[in-house]
């Protein structure tokens, strides 16, 4: 059996082709898959990090982001520790999904869940959705934001590693984020992820 501190489930969740695979397979297998092909379902794939000298497993849950399948990957919500909403910076209508899967998260999700937004894809050079757009939405809707690049791997490990952390600090503690509208964000305010560049989780 293998020696773990804490097993976490992250479940990554959004529109058809923003690349949530590709992310899932460039942290837990350092690939970029080229010509990767739509999520039948839902797939998962495991990773242990070590955080200050704690084995921790991350369940990665890859949800299919086509209608057809919103009634299967609904039901991952329900124990998951974090929630990744992506889209595509270069796709104004998976940004404009957004709020329909907030909805979802809600009514399906634990009100405790971490919540955090990606923009993905930023290694194109035709971005539609400007990094502070994003940023606004995550700090409107009580989220973590973080843009990434699964091509170039660029943020991937940093994001999964700062989930981590932050939910291997919430256990300890015990006091897990609550969304419950009366404050204005997690630690009272909206954090970006990787802001203050030395810092190696959310904070």
């Amino acid at each position: 059996m293998e020696d773990y501190k804490f097993l976490f489930k992250v479940v990554l969740v959004g529109n058809a082709g923003v690349g949530k695979t590709c992310l899932v397979r460039r942290f837990t297998q350092g690939l970029f898959p080229p010509g990767q092909g739509a999520t039948i379902g839902v797939d998962f794939m495991i990773k242990t990090v070590e955080i200050e000298g704690e084995k921790i497993k991350l369940q990665i849950w890859d949800t299919a982001g086509q209608e057809r399948f919103r009634s299967i990957t609904q039901s991952y919500y329900r124990s998951a520790h974090a929630l990744i909403l992506a889209y595509d910076i270069t796709s104004q209508p998976t940004f404009d999904c957004l709020p329909d899967w907030l909805r979802e998260i809600e009514e399906y999700a634990s009100s405790k869940v971490l919540r955090v937004l990606v923009g993905n894809k930023t290694d194109r050079e035709d971005r539609e959705i400007p990094t502070a757009v994003g940023e606004d939405f995550a700090a409107r809707h009580n989220m973590y934001f973080i843009e990434t690049s699964a091509k170039e791997a660029d943020n991937v490990e940093r994001l999964f590693m700062e989930i981590a952390a932050e939910l291997m600090e919430q256990a300890r503690s015990k006091e897990l984020p609550r969304y419950d509208g009366n404050s204005p964000s997690l630690n009272g305010r909206t954090t970006v992820i990787g802001e203050g560049g030395c810092c190696s989780k959310f904070s």
